[in-house]
């Protein structure tokens, strides 16, 4: 996900309800809202623009043609009721979900770890979990170094080799795990908007949506820990400079790069970013 340090505002994002498929439906239908409001008020900008010269040029008209004081007849003026947004019942998250919001502080993993990789530049990462989120910062940081040692993972490219640091040493990006709010807020200082419902990856910072972490996603078709792994594949490949991309075609794997948070539209679920030695990638997503 692009980094665009547009907005250093903090917002506590709306309470999900419990069942995930409803979840996710409510964050999509949510991502559309913000996306169609875009395109209109592109259109409405383009629209007073060229209405400005119109106006311009049809003021010395309309003097004359009301140069006896007379006012003009008051045209009606038409106003659309405003858009609702999807109904929301607050509840509490699922206890498999873990806590929706923690102290807002980070535990870092304690101890360093081997290279990963065999050539490449060496890229050194730090692990953090937030306090209060029920997880331990070791434990989290031995999930994340056997996904970056993996041959089939970032490594085979021959072009990074990655190692953890201890505790908040000198590094060139840290892991976060943290609760939705604070992994909403994390997320949202860079204009991204996640509904406190999925990752995302800033300078610097590969967020892990706690949530999603324990629980995964409706309908992925593989257990949790291969979840778990696209995640961090996923958020750390955007640190490493890729982009989005799409499902090449129905049934076939999804791309690492894919959001597969949001859906597989007719891919199958995958978590590496080599599949069979090779780079395996989908359409560039514009």
């Amino acid at each position: 996900m692009a980094s665009r340090l547009i907005s250093d505002r903090r917002r506590e994002p709306v309470a999900l309800p419990s069942d995930p498929v409803v979840a996710r439906d409510i964050v999509l239908a949510a991502r559309h809202r913000r996306r169609r409001d875009a395109r209109r008020r592109r259109y409405l900008v383009a629209g007073v623009m060229a209405s400005a010269g119109l106006i311009a040029a049809l003021g010395l008209g309309r003097q004359l043609l009301f140069a006896d004081d007379t006012a003009p007849p008051t045209a009606s003026v038409r106003r659309e009721a405003p858009m609702l947004a999807p109904p929301s019942q607050p509840a509490s998250p699922p206890p498999e979900a873990g806590p929706a919001k923690g102290d807002g502080t980070f535990a870092y993993a304690s101890s360093a770890g081997p290279v990963a990789g065999a050539a490449g530049a060496l890229k050194k990462y730090r692990v953090a979990v937030e306090n209060g989120s029920g997880q331990e910062a070791d434990a989290f940081a031995a999930a994340v170094e056997q996904t970056y040692g993996d041959p089939r993972g970032w490594i085979a490219s021959g072009d990074v080799r990655l190692q953890r640091v201890a505790g908040e040493g000198a590094a060139d990006f840290t892991v976060f795990l943290a609760t939705p709010a604070t992994s909403d807020a994390m997320c949202a200082t860079a204009g991204l908007h996640t509904d406190g419902y999925s990752s995302c990856r800033t300078t610097g910072k590969v967020i892990i949506n706690l949530a999603r972490w324990l629980t995964a996603i409706p309908d992925y078709g593989k257990p949790v820990a291969d979840y778990q792994t696209y995640v961090i594949n996923h958020e750390t490949g955007h640190e490493l400079g890729y982009g989005h991309e799409a499902c090449p075609e129905a049934g076939r794997p999804a791309p690492v790069m894919m959001q597969q948070t949001y859906g597989l539209k007719g891919c199958v679920a995958n978590s590496w970013p080599y599949v069979d030695g090779q780079r395996y990638t989908g359409p560039k997503v514009p």
